[in-house]
């Protein structure tokens, strides 16, 4: 028996925070809306034989300017569809692709005239799952499929021991390093913290550049305090605690605080945003920062003769773990012939034949097994992939971690004047005051 999706304020209010905790990969594609197939969101029949037309809403990651082949988010997923119906016939899909800005805003209104689309590609979904609104993992895809992601990316997906999302996309954080600049200061490629901070000192004396980039300002102030927090053992916690204010994360913020206090950073760490700080590194001004797979990308568009490196990311003892960030696609179907027609379009787009050259486009890391093998003989990606087994996740499971994001976005940029216990203190207030 088909099941009336529950608008509840429980629902609403998940979308709401997701504004918050997800976009994790937005890039600048611009929105708009695609019709792959016509129809509805109503099953024509059941899936022996008989038509069902099915529901699809995406977001974008990039556009003709921004994408390294030039085709854009829209163009790639209208390939994708449209190549699928041509194997599956009796399956028809309407895309539909917003701009991350809009993404929820959609969601919210189609969940709300019980139009949830059958095939949802975003950022957290644990809001969703609590009030009852999403189709198992298991209901929606093959074994097979299943357990071809990275354990650890499968393991993100569980909420309450259950997995509902699929791992579409991956990004995993890794430390780039101007080779020309280093071969200046004469200095090696760091592993621990010491050795990195030595490494920008050295560039800032003899070159006159930053040695280290580090932006804490509310666009990724987050990010950058994860990386160094799992650097020292910590986190923020898990499903069912926010653990910000920790022995292990307050070495990891007073050591943030030496690198400031040295002035090896750019100028107003604290306020400083990702992006234009980005710009920076990429036009050759900076010995170190923190950056993702897009950003090889980004190299070859805008500065192709920059000499640069890749490397894990420096930690106390120089032990290898990175901050990995993963978008799912998902769905909202709880009828048995709209799960049989997603399940195929599933198994279909995840196979690395499909699969690959969507992840390859887009700039981003696969999430598959079988998808990091075929990708493996990519130089510039290596050190990513390398990293993926050991990558440690934003707990987006617990219902506090959009405030724990905001906070952290908000906050973090402090330490540049103010003690790191004291913020520290301040981010555990707000996630308390959410739990």
């Amino acid at each position: 028996m088909k099941k009336t999706w529950r608008t509840s304020a429980l629902a609403i209010g998940a979308i709401d925070a997701m504004a918050l905790s997800s976009c994790s990969f937005s890039g600048s594609g611009g929105s708009g809306s695609s019709s792959a197939a016509p129809g509805g969101s109503s099953s024509s029949g059941a899936a022996g034989g008989e038509a069902v037309s099915l529901t699809m809403l995406v977001p974008t990651y990039s556009d003709t300017k921004t994408s390294v082949d030039g085709v854009g988010t829209k163009a790639r997923w209208e390939k994708v569809v449209a190549d699928f119906q041509a194997k599956n016939p009796n399956v028809k899909i309407t895309l539909q692709v917003e701009s991350w800005d809009n993404l929820e805003t959609v969601l919210k209104t189609k969940i709300q005239g019980n139009q949830a689309p059958d095939i949802y590609n975003g950022g957290a979904i644990s809001g969703f799952v609590a009030d009852d609104l999403l189709a198992k993992a298991e209901e929606i895809t093959s074994p097979e499929t299943l357990s071809n992601f990275q354990d650890s990316f499968n393991t993100n997906e569980k909420v309450g021991g259950t997995q509902y999302g699929l791992p579409l996309l991956a990004s995993a954080r890794a430390l780039f390093y101007n080779k020309a600049l280093l071969k200046e200061a004469g200095v090696e490629v760091p592993k621990t913290w010491d050795e990195l901070l030595t490494a920008a000192k050295a560039v800032k004396e003899k070159t006159g550049n930053p040695g280290y980039g580090m932006p804490l300002g509310s666009e990724e102030a987050q990010a950058e305090a994860m990386i160094w927090s799992l650097g020292a053992g910590g986190g923020f916690g898990n499903e069912s605690e926010i653990t910000v204010d920790t022995p292990q994360n307050l070495e990891a913020f007073d050591e943030m605080k030496k690198f400031i206090d040295a002035g090896v950073t750019q100028s107003n760490p604290g306020s400083t945003q990702r992006t234009p700080m980005m710009s920076g590194f990429v036009q050759g001004k900076m010995g170190f920062v923190y950056a993702l797979p897009p950003t090889v990308a980004q190299i070859k568009k805008e500065n192709p003769s920059l000499e640069y490196g890749i490397a894990q990311p420096a930690t106390k003892d120089g032990s290898a773990v990175t901050l990995g960030v993963a978008d799912r696609l998902a769905s909202f179907s709880k009828d048995q012939a709209k799960k049989d027609g997603v399940k195929k379009f599933m198994d279909y787009f995840f196979s690395d034949e499909v699969y690959v050259p969507f992840i390859k486009g887009e700039s981003f890391l696969p999430t598959t097994k079988t998808g990091a093998t075929a990708m493996s003989s990519d130089e510039t990606l290596k050190p990513f992939l390398e990293l993926l087994p050991s990558a440690k996740f934003y707990p987006t499971t617990n219902p506090a971690w959009a405030a724990t994001d905001g906070a952290l976005k908000s906050l973090t940029g402090q330490i540049e004047k103010s003690p790191s216990a004291d913020v520290l203190k301040q981010i555990q207030a707000k996630a308390d005051a959410a739990s």
